[in-house]
């Protein structure tokens, strides 16, 4: 049997303290399922979403459709009053903070309370649940803006919904 530290289950409780959101550079990638799920939410056509919330961010190898942040790095889906697309945002904000590289080892999940203060606190996610992001994550494939066919966008989100 492959034990994890977390065979147990951890314990986090989003606060919406919004640290993960705010005031550092960063990047939110997007997939597929992510960018349907908010063009839905804004109910905006997907060319308007794209040009007025999303970036392509050069990684070398690949480039990616990021969100874009404001000049103070705040995401910009941030708000006053936190997300403005909590019900929709990105895969990746929903599974914060049941990430591959915090789940390593105790220690850097225990790194996380210095910036997240829900970490070991709150409600107890079990293995079963922490893992199920994991593999969600590992999935849902980011857009890859070089070689994925984004001829589809074109009708999302648009009156003439065509779809892929």
């Amino acid at each position: 049997m492959n034990t994890t530290f977390y065979e147990k289950g951890l314990r986090f409780t989003c606060t919406r303290c919004s640290r993960c959101c705010r005031h550092e550079p960063g990047f939110v990638f997007l997939s597929y399922e992510d960018l349907d799920r908010l063009i839905l939410h804004f109910r905006m056509p997907v060319s308007l979403f794209l040009d007025r919330f999303c970036r392509t961010v050069d990684l070398g190898l690949v480039k990616r459709l990021s969100l874009q942040e404001k000049d103070n790095y705040d995401c910009i889906l941030w708000g006053e009053d936190g997300c403005i697309a909590y019900e929709a945002r990105p895969l990746q904000c929903r599974s914060y903070p049941f990430w591959a590289p915090h789940l390593e080892s105790i220690d850097t999940w225990r790194a996380l309370t210095a910036d997240c203060p829900g970490i070991d606190r709150g409600e107890l996610h079990s293995r079963e649940i922490i893992e199920q992001w994991l593999f969600q994550r590992r999935k849902e494939r980011f857009i890859d803006m070089d070689k994925d066919d984004l001829s589809w966008l074109r009708g999302v989100g648009s009156d003439d919904e065509e779809g892929r």
